[in-house]
């Protein structure tokens, strides 16, 4: 089971990081051409692009563990006994909750410190390239929350949603 709301927030974080890998691939093909067949390198693709990246792969990372396709190491926990199993799992996720909480907040002094100054060549506020750790954090903790609320509920998590129910975002 897993909560809708959170559901329709995890389904809203792999729209997004899917349209900003669209762009990633349009704005990279386009610092290609621009080099090779226009010999004239546009010069701020390669800053978009590594800003695409952490918008890309941070959110995700969150949603795998969400999923329990990243991370997910059950290699242990499948020799345990149901109690033991519970327990392991509760701990797992406290940690993951932590980490997630400590990506928060430390975090939060990297964007406060650089958002003053400018990406050169974009223009925007050098503050949004740490911007992802803050949201991937406060995303890690609502998952974990998730998952201890089920783990100690007695209902399993569902398997990971099908990529096809992915699409109906």
């Amino acid at each position: 089971m897993y909560w809708k709301a959170v559901d329709h927030i995890a389904r809203a974080v792999v729209g997004i990081s899917s349209v900003a890998l669209v762009l990633l691939v349009v704005f990279t093909g386009w610092q290609v051409w621009g080099r090779y067949v226009l010999n004239d390198t546009p010069t701020w693709t390669e800053k978009a692009a590594l800003l695409l990246v952490l918008i890309v792969c941070l959110p995700m990372a969150a949603v795998g563990l969400r999923e329990n396709f990243h991370l997910g190491i059950d290699y242990l926990t499948d020799y345990l006994g149901p109690k033991a199993r519970r327990i392991l799992k509760t701990a797992n996720t406290f940690v993951l909750g932590f980490f997630g909480v400590a990506m928060m907040v430390e975090s939060w002094p990297l964007v406060v410190g650089t958002w003053g100054r400018d990406i050169p060549l974009l223009g925007l506020p050098q503050g949004l390239q740490y911007a992802p750790l803050i949201l991937t954090g406060g995303l890690i903790v609502l998952f974990m929350v998730e998952r201890v609320w089920f783990l100690w509920m007695g209902d399993e998590m569902d398997p990971p949603l099908d990529v096809s129910q992915m699409g109906d975002i």
